[in-house]
Parts: structure tokens; C-alpha cells; sequence
């Protein structure tokens, strides 16, 4: 089904329905049972002498919430009011996004039908006859059929569904359910939970136009990361997704096939050439004909058209990116491509083994049947890699691609029970390390040895600014040096014990005790000399983040607060990883426009030959980050072709970094309410 305006309208009245919906209900919820007020005002918890202990225990983890929200709007005049209107946005948002999410699943059939009839439904059903009436009125047992189902779906979907993460404290009052329910079971968008494309356009319309026209009204440039996510949070047109696709990802397996693949059937938007030639290893194209420039554009079609030769990849070692993936759109695309690819890859008796593996896919997946149940689960954990600044688009793109695993698993008949655990994806919120300064320092100084605790403490002050520049901060730049410096002196301090004990690095307790040096200096010492700087950073993040579970688990009144910070921490790890890779291909619909104004300056200096524009400096950076020959898709505004202020990013980018391959002009009204002329066009990395 195609999302026509009709129906988009309608969907974007419905969203808007619920979003008014909910937030009005968690509003009253907060001012009436947990003493929080819109403005920020906080009534003491021992004046709530009307809360039961588990309503308690909600009012102590939103405290704690907001505490946590405002420790990183510094930028707020007004912190503690500006936390609270976030925590209800994203109260709202997220229980939205469940309820949104479970009626795709009945659809699916991944669940027992639960959203559909509300507490008449057949799930709920065939619960009370399993449960009996021990818990409590109707009510309490339908909400514990609906915690039950979250608390199975988060196995895969933690960031949605977790019922004890932070972004879903709340939940709705029986009538507020209710409501909620009729809005999403309106007769007339009934279809459109079958699509794999609605959670995207439910982020879309979450924010209304209103609210962009009055953010731009106020600020020429977005002044904090929220507005720079809502003023460019446009849906990407499945025309130009495809297009963009077929020639970056397609077109790369394309020539490792040297044409000899089903991509060419799958793939509508491929650009190919009537007469094209594969060249073989080593072999360079020819000189062009004296009188190129003389012939007709028929003449020149019927022209040879050498195609360089690229080497075959195991698809495990494949990795494309969408730096600003919103709701993952891209990359739901890229996963139909890549399960081609796969089964194509596993036929080839010629793939080589694989890199990231060392193992061949036919090795590693003896029969057919085996490797079709394992494509879902590959795809997410080594292929798809997404970046966002908004948590919101993080918690949608995850869900899109788990719904597309979901699909493929259905098209094999294979039951939801069989179906393999999807552990692992890399999509990630760039966002700011969390701004509790205490903890920090508390976490910082009890890791061993401190020199983990010294690079923590840099890791934290050079991602402040991840929350605007996304992808754009040059992360794994920033803290190259801090990772030199920490491997030079884990050698030193390596050294010195070897010098002390010889090579036995075993220690008695008396000798650990005689030791001069601090004893704890030497857990997991280990000589690093011949090992690379990414390999150190494996191991010392390891480290880290294993410290980081056992703070988040430490009992302690702060249990919350502990575990919010240690897994903000853990998020900025995944984007440091996702930013130190190099990828195959890169797809985006990126912001445009001013910098926020928070990192303009950084952008300025890390990007001058394309600050003047964001979607310029989104294509340079997205240009660094290829593998020589790697290809770039993009749609963006087409004013970077002609106007006089893109000069050096033609000059430098695209005729010497990036040679343009493909370039469409698609004119006014592609990208929704973006009031730009935009172009799309695909390039290749030539360094």
C-alpha cells in the first residue's frame, strides 16, 4: 500500500490525537499523584502521603529522571521546567510507539491479538484463563498481561520495550488506554499496520508543522539538539531510498558479480550502460577515442564502458551507514538487497572467507536452510549501521529493522518460537556522555588501573557535543591521542613490572605487597607493544564498559541513577565504535541548513571547506569515512552544483575526493513539508 496524502493526513491527525492524548494524561498524572509540577517545582516526597510503594518507587525513578535530563541542558535558562516538558515528550512518545508497535505485531502475528480488542481481545483472553483472578480486578490483570508481553518483546527490542527503562515510566489510566486504543483501531487506517513504513511516518508526524515554523521563528539556527532534529526530520520518498540504494550497495555487488547477479531484476533504479566492459585484476581501461567529445549522445551509448574491477567481499564484511538514519528508512531497503546478496554470496564457491569471520558463509552455514534462518539475524549484527541525534528516531529505526527481520523469518514459515534472538544491532543515539559530574568522578576514580579512569574523564569532555553534531563529531579523532598516550604508558607500566618479577607476571601476595608500585597497576598488565591502537581501545573499552554494568548493579538508593548513567555511557561507547569504522556504503537525507549554535564552531573548525551548509558537511564527512572505492548516496538540496559559496565543496569533494556517478534532478516537493528543490546523486570515494 502506498502512503498516499489521504492517508498520511489521516495518519498525521491520528498521531497528533495521541500525542495530545497522552501527554494531557501524564501531565495530570504528574502534577495529582507525583508532585511534579510544569514548571519545574517539585513537591518533597515525604508530602505525598497518598502513594502506595509502587507508586512510590515511579515517583522516586522521575526525580531521578529529570535530576539526570537537566544535569545535561546546560544551556537552558530554565533547566528543571525544560526537563520535565522532555520527560513528558518522551513518556508519551514511547508508550505511542509500544502500543503502535504491538498492533504491527498482531498483524504480523508475532503476538496474540492484545491492542486490537483492547480488554476483549483474544491474548487477554486466553490469559485470564491461564492466570485466574489472583491478580486483582480486570484492569490490574490486563496490565499485567500488557507488562508481560513488553517484558518478552524487550529480549530483542530493549530500547522500546524495556518496562524499566527510564523513557517509560508512566503508563496510562485505564480511560486513557481506552481512548488511546480506539484512536489506533480507527476502521479507516486499518491497512496500514501491515506496512513496515508506518513507525517511520508516526516519528514524522509526532512533531507538527506548527511547532517547526515556531522553532525557525524564534532561531535561524537550531539552538539545541531537539530543534535540529525536529527541523529536519523529513521522510525520504521509498523512490528515491531505492534509487540511492540500487547504486551504492547494489552497484557494489553488482561489479563484484561483474554483472552476474539478481540484483539486476531486483533492483528498478540500477544505472547501467548498453556496451559495459568488467575489467579483470590489474587491467586498466583504454584511452578514449580522439573524437570523444564530437559524438552524439547515441554514438557515445554504444561506446565501450570499462567498469573497474572490485574484488568479491564475504557479506558479513559489508557495512553500510546512515549517519542521520532518523527512522531507518534506508536501511529497511538495504536489508531486502542484502538478503540477496547473502544467498548469492553462499551459491559462489569463489567468495573468499570472511574478515570479521575467517570463516567462508558456506563454512559457516553448511545447507540452504541453515544459512536463510541465520540472513535476518547477519544482517542486523554485522551490515546495518545507524546514527541519530534524536533517542526518539534510535527507538523507531530498531524497531523497523526488527519487524523487517520478523517479515523475512514469516516469508520462510518459520514459527515466532524458532525464530533465532536478534542480541545485536548498531543503532545509535549520539548524544552527550551523561552530565553528572559526582558520578563521574565516582566511577572515574574506583577503575583500575586509573589510567582507565583518566581516559574516561577525556571520553566525557569531548563527546559534549555529540548531541548536536551527530555523526559529525570527529570522535575517533578527538581521542586518538588520549588512546596513544594511555597505550605508551600501559607499556611503561608493564615494563616496569616485567623489569621487577622477570617475565612471570604471576604474583604471590607477598610479592604484590613488597610491590613499590600500587598493586592494582598491574590487573590484566599485559605487553602492548605489538599490538595496534584499535586493538588497545578493544581491550580497554571492554574493560570500561564491564565496570559500567557492575557500577549500574552496585544496591544503592541511587539504583536509577546509576544505571541511567552507566547506560548513557555505554550508548557514547557504540557511537565511538560506529564512528572508528570504515564503511562500504554510505546513505543519507541529512540536515541542511545553519549549524546548532552550540557546535557551529566546532564544525567550522573540524570542516571548512563545507561549513557553509550542513548536508555539505554531512557529504565530507560521509566521504572520510568510505573505503577507497566505497559509494556514497545522498539526496539533499541540488544548490551545491551551482551556487558560487559550494565552489570548494565541488572543487575538492566531487571532482577530486568523490566522483560523482549517478546525479538526478528531482526539482521542488520531494521531501514533504521541505521547502527545498533537492537532488540525488551517488558518489565513489577515489582515496
Amino acid at each position: 500500500m502506498a502512503f498516499d496524502n489521504p492517508t498520511r493526513n489521516r495518519l498525521a491527525r491520528l498521531v497528533s490525537d495521541c500525542r495530545r492524548l497522552l501527554t494531557d494524561e501524564f501531565s495530570i498524572q504528574l502534577q495529582q499523584h507525583y508532585g511534579i509540577q510544569p514548571d519545574g517545582q517539585i513537591i518533597p516526597l515525604e508530602q505525598l502521603g497518598h502513594l502506595d510503594d509502587e507508586q512510590r518507587g515511579v515517583a522516586v525513578m522521575l526525580r531521578e529522571r529529570i535530576s539526570h535530563i537537566a544535569s545535561g541542558l546546560t544551556d537552558e535558562k530554565r533547566p528543571a521546567e525544560a526537563a520535565v516538558d522532555r520527560l513528558l515528550r518522551e513518556q508519551a512518545f514511547t508508550v505511542l510507539n509500544r502500543f503502535a508497535a504491538l498492533r504491527m505485531c498482531e498483524e504480523r502475528e508475532l503476538v496474540q491479538e492484545c491492542v486490537r480488542g483492547g480488554l476483549h481481545s483474544r491474548g487477554f483472553k486466553v490469559f485470564l484463563q491461564i492466570a485466574g483472578s489472583g491478580l486483582g480486578d480486570t484492569w490490574q490483570r490486563y496490565r499485567t498481561f500488557l507488562y508481560l508481553l513488553f517484558d518478552e518483546i524487550s529480549i530483542d527490542l530493549g530500547l522500546l520495550f524495556d518496562r524499566f527503562s527510564p523513557f517509560g515510566l508512566l503508563f496510562p489510566r485505564e480511560a486513557a488506554l481506552e481512548e488511546l486504543f480506539q484512536l489506533l483501531n480507527t476502521p479507516d487506517l486499518q491497512s496500514i499496520w501491515s506496512e513496515d513504513e508506518t513507525i517511520g511516518w508516526i516519528y514524522q508526524y509526532f512533531n507538527s508543522k506548527e511547532e517547526r515554523q515556531a522553532m525557525r521563528k524564534a532561531s535561524a539556527a537550531p539552538r539545541n539538539s531537539r530543534e535540529l532534529a525536529v527541523r529536519n526530520q523529513f521522510f525520504t520518498p521509498r523512490y528515491v531510498v531505492e534509487f540511492l540504494t540500487d547504486n551504492t550497495l547494489g552497484r557494489t555487488w553488482y561489479e563484484m558479480r561483474q554483472g552476474q547477479t539478481r540484483l539486476t531484476g531486483q533492483c528498478r533504479y540500477l544505472v547501467r550502460r548498453p556496451h559495459e566492459v568488467f575489467l579483470q585484476p590489474g587491467e586498466e581501461a583504454p584511452e578514449p577515442p580522439p573524437n570523444q567529445d564530437d559524438l552524439s549522445q547515441e554514438e557515445l551509448l554504444r561506446q565501450p564502458h570499462h567498469i573497474s574491477f572490485r574484488p568479491k567481499k564475504d557479506p558479513r564484511d559489508l557495512k553500510i551507514l546512515d549517519p542521520a538514519c532518523g527512522s531507518g528508512h534506508f536501511l529497511l531497503y538495504a536489508f531486502d538487497l542484502l538478503q540477496t546478496i547473502y544467498e548469492e554470496a553462499w551459491e559462489d564457491e569463489s567468495m573468499p572467507a570472511g574478515e570479521t569471520t575467517g570463516t567462508t558463509l558456506r563454512d559457516a552455514n553448511p545447507d540452504r536452510e541453515k544459512l536463510l534462518l541465520a540472513i535476518p539475524e547477519l544482517i542486523l549484527r554485522h551490515n546495518l549501521h545507524g546514527i541519530d541525534i534524536d533517542p526518539r528516531a534510535v527507538q523507531i529505526a530498531a524497531l523497523a529493522l526488527w519487524l523487517r527481520a520478523q517479515r523475512a523469518w514469516k516469508e520462510q514459515r518459520v514459527k515466532p518460537e524458532e525464530r533465532p534472538r536478534i542480541r545485536k544491532s548498531h543503532i545509535v543515539c549520539a548524544e552527550p556522555m551523561p552530565g553528572e559530574k559526582q558520578m563521574l568522578r565516582e566511577f572515574a576514580a574506583n577503575l583500575q588501573p586509573p589510567l582507565l579512569g583518566q581516559i574516561v574523564e577525556r571520553i566525557f569532555d569531548r563527546m559534549q557535543l555529540a548531541g548536536e553534531a551527530g555523526s559529525l563529531l570527529k570522535i575517533e579523532e578527538e581521542i586518538q591521542e588520549s588512546i596513544s598516550q594511555a597505550k605508551e604508558q600501559w607499556q611503561r607500566m608493564y615494563e616496569r613490572a616485567r623489569d621487577k618479577f622477570g617475565n612471570q607476571m604471576l604474583f604471590t601476595q607477598s610479592e604484590m605487597d613488597n610491590l613499590r608500585l600500587d598493586p592494582q597497576l598491574l590487573l590484566g598488565l599485559f605487553d602492548v607493544s605489538q599490538i595496534s591502537d584499535a586493538e588497545f581501545w578493544e581491550t580497554i573499552e571492554e574493560r570500561i564498559l564491564a565496570a559500567l554494568r557492575e557500577y549500574a548493579e552496585r544496591s544503592s538508593g541511587q539504583s536509577l541513577s546509576r544505571r541511567m548513567f552507566a547506560d548513557d555511557a555505554a550508548k557514547g561507547f557504540a557511537f565511538i565504535d560506529l564512528c572508528r569504522k570504515r564503511y562500504d556504503v554510505v546513505l543519507m537525507n541529512p540536515p541542511f541548513g545553519e549549524a546548532g549554535t552550540n557546535s557551529k564552531k566546532l564544525i567550522e573548525t573540524t570542516f571548512p571547506r563545507t561549513k557553509n551548509d550542513l548536508y555539505a558537511t554531512f557529504v565530507d564527512r560521509g566521504v572520510g569515512i568510505l573505503y577507497r572505492k566505497g559509494l556514497l548516496g545522498a539526496i539533499t538540496s541540488r544548490t551545491g552544483f551551482f551556487l558560487t559559496s559550494f565552489t570548494t565543496w565541488r572543487e575538492e569533494i566531487l571532482l577530486k575526493e568523490a566522483k560523482p556517478i549517478v546525479f538526478v534532478d528531482l526539482g521542488h516537493g520531494v521531501m514533504d513539508a521541505a521547502m527545498v528543490e533537492a537532488a540525488a546523486y551517488c558518489l565513489e570515494a577515489q582515496r
